[in-house]
């Protein structure tokens, strides 16, 4: 298996919609712009939101297994994937990519 990179790239808050149906929560997300997190294979990195590795995981499961070109071309590079998290007030989206080196 290989390892897998998972960079936070961008961090959306719509606040009208968390004004409008959210009730107030005291820790929303603890993801920084930037951020980079290393699957080791299909595990869960330290740290990584639950519900966030719910989304990504099958896409990191799969490039650790050597998959490649999702949706017939959908990325520049065929070894990676953009995924969001389902987060409707505050998305997260995440650049996952293989690593050359493999899982331990």
């Amino acid at each position: 298996m290989k390892k897998v990179s998972i960079t936070v790239k961008r961090i959306a808050c719509y606040e009208d919609l968390i004004e409008e149906y959210e009730n107030p929560i005291e820790h929303a997300c603890g993801m920084k712009l930037g951020q980079v997190f290393i699957a080791n294979g299909w595990q869960k990195p330290a740290g990584f939101c639950d519900s966030a590795w719910d989304t990504v995981s099958p896409f990191v499961m799969a490039l650790s297994h050597g998959a490649k070109d999702f949706y017939d071309g959908w990325m520049k590079n065929e070894k990676s994937a953009m995924i969001s998290c389902n987060d409707g007030f505050r998305p997260v989206s995440f650049l996952l990519e293989t690593l050359d080196e493999d899982a331990d």
